[in-house]
């Protein structure tokens, strides 16, 4: 309910864990069944959605801002974020900004994504690199 006061769009249904970190609520979206694990780090400099069934866990970083390094002046810059439905970004996982983690995608713990995540594919280390399909096991969910 905090967050809504402060401009988020959260479905009734959403989860988030009090302990999470959301920089600017007003730069949140979080879908249908979408949860948000505890002691994650939404640095919404940048619009962040997580798509219906998203998942986000314990202590992952969802970035939405960097710092142009070749300004002299070192300006913040931001770029959106997105994590499709049915994507999950596991235990202490990077997403840098403006990328898309896709539908149904998983990003492996502590890994980091610096660029767009296929849909329905498993990746891990740093920088992520895929290692194979995901290949889900029950019928209502759609590829």
């Amino acid at each position: 309910m905090i967050l809504r006061g402060f401009g988020a769009t959260i479905a009734h249904t959403a989860g988030i864990y009090p302990s999470a970190r959301i920089w600017s609520p007003a730069n949140l979206e979080v879908g249908d069944y979408a949860f948000i694990g505890p002691d994650v780090t939404v640095y919404s400099m940048g619009r962040i959605v997580l798509e219906p069934y998203a998942l986000v866990s314990q202590g992952a970083y969802i970035c939405a801002g960097t710092h142009d390094i070749e300004d002299v002046n070192f300006q913040l810059r931001s770029a959106p974020i997105r994590i499709e439905a049915r994507a999950w970004v596991a235990a202490q996982a990077f997403v840098g900004p403006g990328v898309t983690v896709g539908r149904g995608a998983v990003l492996g713990a502590r890994s980091c994504a610096f660029k767009n995540l296929e849909p329905w594919t498993v990746y891990v280390g740093n920088p992520a690199k895929a290692i194979k399909p995901r290949n889900v096991r029950f019928p209502d969910c759609p590829n």
